[in-house]
């Protein structure tokens, strides 16, 4: 898939109210920060450049993200839109661009791969990754948001890819559903965290 690669955005802007356990992003799971997961995947896929979306808010994020050798943008924290908004203008970012959530830390490399090479595949402007509600079914758990898609009942799974250069215009998105429990858990709870430690000590499987 050589040429493929694009730039990646985490945004880690995340509080982490519900989990009450800090910063979202420096959350541990299994003795790593969350955003360590999601950047360690994306390391191991064909992204470029990573960089790191957070606000004043979450210093501690900042500090780890800098010290990882990391682009890091300061948003303005007006919300997860016109921070990514932000993000993606402040670093100059035209062409596609992978944009992914800080609290997926199931990620792996391969699953982003197979991502960016379907957007590549299909003719929109945009891909929006969703999961199909059967996972959640599978494991116990409800998501945040649910969508009837044709039919068919799917969750977005916080990786998105947008075209830099109409950030600021809704674009055409095609939406690809994977089965891929990968997708599936962001972390909002002390029970998600508890499923992602179970799945990753090799104790689950869906």
């Amino acid at each position: 898939m050589g040429g493929l690669g694009l730039d990646a955005v985490v945004m880690a802007g995340g509080l982490g109210t519900r989990l009450k356990m800090g910063e979202k992003p420096m959350v541990r799971l299994l003795g790593r920060p969350l955003i360590d997961w999601v950047t360690s995947a994306l390391g191991e896929s064909i992204i470029d450049r990573v960089f790191v979306a957070a606000t004043s808010s979450v210093p501690e994020t900042m500090r780890w993200a800098e010290e990882e050798g990391l682009d890091v943008v300061e948003t303005p924290g007006e919300g997860y839109v016109p921070d990514m908004i932000y993000a993606v203008e402040e670093a100059g970012i035209d062409e596609p661009v992978l944009i992914v959530m800080a609290d997926l830390p199931l990620l792996r490399g391969d699953v982003l791969n197979g991502i960016i090479k379907v957007y590549y595949e299909v003719s929109e402007p945009a891909l929006s990754v969703h999961v199909p509600l059967e996972i959640y079914r599978r494991i116990g758990t409800k998501p945040d948001a649910l969508f009837n898609y044709r039919g068919r009942f799917i969750v977005p799974s916080g990786v998105n890819v947008l075209l830099g250069s109409m950030i600021r215009s809704e674009q055409d998105d095609y939406h690809l559903i994977l089965d891929k429990i990968e997708l599936a858990l962001n972390v909002n709870s002390p029970g998600d965290l508890a499923i992602c430690e179970v799945i990753l000590r090799g104790d689950l499987e869906i």
